[in-house]
């Protein structure tokens, strides 16, 4: 039995077992594709199968229009603004001070700016419930109006500085994220069915999202990115393919090269990769 029957028997297996109700998988390397498949429903209960189907700001640093260690202040002056969250006074208000250091590029791409998600952090969370600010999920400007949990530069968290970086990279370029990102990226390298906006075919062919509940079963969980947003999410509002995401991933892991087009440098990759 070679790799990819074995893979395929397992996934449906998987599927029909109800473990998960459906996924996409692509195999390949930096010379091209080798493999992709489908397995399963895009929603639970759907007869709809499921079908194959941070670059960005280097890039800018690349052409001198965005510094990685420079304040990030210059281009998004809100940003860093709130300071750092020390606790929660005896009326449940926050308690913040000024940070230490000013707030780069450099910290938001490898998440020690001090910025977090609040689902995975329960003073974000107690701050946002304190302050009514809104999720980062709404693409409302004002749900990164967040505190830092610690001083930039000193520790690490995943949480919203690639949204911070997605702005700065509007500030630079005067573009709105997605329009950037589909000009420098996405065309180049043939990424057709990556946007975050949706257009009518890429919806009918939409993977809901599923979530399981206290019994563990499986049910479908209502789910969109806001498609008339503020601002576009950094940090996670892409809509793609497999395919699509197999495309970029080649160009990564041949130091920035497609075909004969070049998007970054290698040393430029090799950045990208360090600790």
């Amino acid at each position: 039995m070679d790799r990819q029957q074995d893979i395929a028997i397992r996934m449906q297996k998987a599927v029909q077992a109800g473990a998960i109700p459906g996924l996409v998988l692509a195999l390949g390397d930096r010379h091209g594709s080798s493999w992709d498949a489908g397995f399963g429903s895009r929603a639970l209960g759907s007869a709809e199968l499921m079908q194959p189907d941070a670059a960005a700001a280097m890039m800018l640093v690349e052409a001198g229009k965005v510094s990685l260690d420079a304040p990030a202040s210059a281009l998004v002056p809100g940003i860093g603004a709130l300071g750092v969250l020390e606790g929660f006074d005896e009326a449940g208000q926050p308690k913040l001070r000024p940070a230490k250091r000013p707030i780069t590029l450099r910290h938001l791409l490898t998440h020690t700016s001090g910025y977090a998600y609040d689902m995975w952090s329960a003073d974000i969370a107690r701050f946002r419930k304190a302050t009514g600010t809104p999720a980062v999920g709404t693409c409302r400007n004002a749900a990164l109006a967040l505190p830092l949990l610690f001083d930039p530069g000193e520790d690490w968290s995943y949480g919203i500085g690639i949204d911070w970086a997605g702005k700065m990279i509007e500030a630079a370029t005067g573009e709105t994220l997605g329009a950037h990102l589909a000009r420098v990226i996405f065309e180049p390298l043939g990424m057709v069915d990556t946007s975050f906006k949706l257009r009518p075919d890429q919806r009918a062919r939409l993977a809901a999202m599923h979530g399981r509940g206290a019994d563990g079963a499986l049910a479908v969980i209502p789910f969109e990115v806001p498609q008339e947003p503020e601002f576009e999410t950094g940090g996670g509002g892409l809509y793609g393919t497999a395919r699509d995401y197999l495309a970029f991933a080649r160009m990564i892991l041949n130091g920035g090269k497609h075909g004969k087009i070049r998007l970054l440098k290698p040393e430029t990759v090799a950045e990208m990769a360090r600790d």
